[in-house]
């Protein structure tokens, strides 16, 4: 770890950390609080994913919905409107819609070979927004001079790397230039996660190797085609066991930095709290 102990953190007239974890336990709500305080640069990897690496498909696919419009194809055509993704920190709608969910198109799902050369986009961009990282350390220091920086990672960075491996490229560099926070949820959290996701199926990015077993596995459940295949079902269906799958995965990586629990990002309320936080952290794996 780059930091060697709770003083060292203390005293680091540069405090850098990577967030990661499963989507709603906090990462976002961290990196905006610390961000407010002018002294942290938040570096969004999804936002740079919707931006930078999938800007264009997304771009290309409101496009292509447009063009189906004659009156939008004939304003498209002679150049007379501008159509782009208005994608925010807050906001990644335009990157999910345009990931999709695999099923029926008659119910909005996309075909499974097309779903999944949309998700290896998908990998491929994230794996370049993490690499991306320490660009985005040196812009933060050199042109804005903010000391500190929080790396705020997708929930599915476990998927595109392999925790396993002491030399993953995209590990090595990570834990090479920050200090590596995993945000550990309960099975309670776990639970309202899933309940949450079972009221609004959001799409959402898959291990190629998980998708395809379960995508097989629910059509031998249900009996069904893939053209039969419900796409809110489906992910509804997949959801839990992504959850389940991804958790020994983000546990290898912790073993890389220090692990705090939900509970515990639920409580804090300042820069100095989180400060607090990890160096507890730190002095828990030092123990």
């Amino acid at each position: 770890m780059i930091y060697g102990s709770a003083d060292e953190w203390h005293l680091a007239a540069s405090k850098r950390v990577v967030l990661f974890g499963m989507s709603g336990l906090g990462k976002t709500y961290l990196a905006t609080m610390l961000r407010a305080t002018g002294d942290w640069f938040h570096y969004s990897v999804d936002y740079r994913i919707g931006t930078r690496y999938m800007g264009e498909y997304i771009a290309d696919n409101f496009k292509r919905e447009a063009m189906k419009v004659p009156f939008l194809r004939d304003l498209l055509m002679s150049d007379s409107v501008y159509i782009a993704s208005n994608i925010t920190f807050d906001n990644l709608a335009p990157l999910s819609t345009y990931l999709g969910k695999p099923g029926s198109p008659s119910r909005g799902g996309l075909p499974f070979d097309q779903y999944c050369l949309r998700q290896d986009q998908h990998r491929r961009a994230e794996i370049a927004a993490l690499l991306d990282t320490r660009h985005f350390m040196d812009r933060a220091a050199e042109i804005y001079a903010i000391p500190h920086f929080v790396c705020d990672s997708g929930g599915s960075i476990c998927e595109v790397v392999d925790p396993e491996d002491p030399d993953d490229p995209v590990l090595a560099a990570l834990e090479r230039d920050l200090l590596m926070v995993w945000i550990k949820g309960s099975d309670t959290h776990t639970a309202e996660l899933v309940r949450r996701f079972d009221r609004a199926p959001k799409p959402m990015y898959y291990q190629p190797q998980f998708l395809e077993r379960a995508w097989i596995a629910y059509r031998v459940e249900k009996g069904l085609t893939e053209d039969e295949v419900n796409p809110d079902d489906f992910i509804r269906w997949t959801y839990a066991r992504a959850l389940a799958h991804r958790q020994p995965r983000y546990e290898a990586m912790a073993r890389r930095g220090v692990t705090i629990l939900a509970e515990e990002v639920a409580e804090i309320r300042s820069p100095a709290d989180f400060d607090d936080l990890i160096a507890r952290a730190i002095a828990r794996k030092k123990d």
